[in-house]
């Protein structure tokens, strides 16, 4: 018996991360409704991340900063983490006043350098 290997390219189970997009300024009484679906899309998932859209919160205050520690805590929990995309200035000095740190969609991981970097380069040095 044989087989015949089916032409083209092999099907690929692509891990993108699912998206969650938080509309408005987020209320108290939201924060177990959005640490639900945190856990609900890493179970569907099995990317390990949520990316959560925070561009249409508006002006962030220390809700937004519960909402955001407590998605993380029930992302953590699940075996996951979330990502932010989009978060304005005053959202990021806010979670960096209150010590949260997050991962940024569009920037480089922790300890990795950024892509396309020079280095100075000193007089006399050898052309490579």
């Amino acid at each position: 018996m044989s087989s015949v290997s089916p032409s083209g390219l092999p099907v690929v189970d692509a891990m993108t991360p699912a998206v969650l997009v938080l509309p408005g300024p987020v209320a108290r009484d939201e924060v177990p409704r959005l640490c639900e679906d945190v856990r609900a899309r890493l179970e569907s998932s099995r990317a390990g991340v949520v990316v959560c859209d925070v561009a249409g919160l508006g002006p962030p205050g220390l809700t937004t900063v519960d909402a955001l520690a407590r998605m993380q805590l029930a992302a953590r929990r699940a075996g996951g983490r979330i990502r932010l995309r989009d978060p304005d200035s005053a959202l990021r000095a806010l979670l960096a006043l209150v010590g949260l740190l997050f991962e940024v969609e569009g920037q480089p991981e922790q300890r990795e350098p950024p892509l396309r970097v020079e280095e100075a380069v000193e007089p006399g040095d050898p052309a490579f």
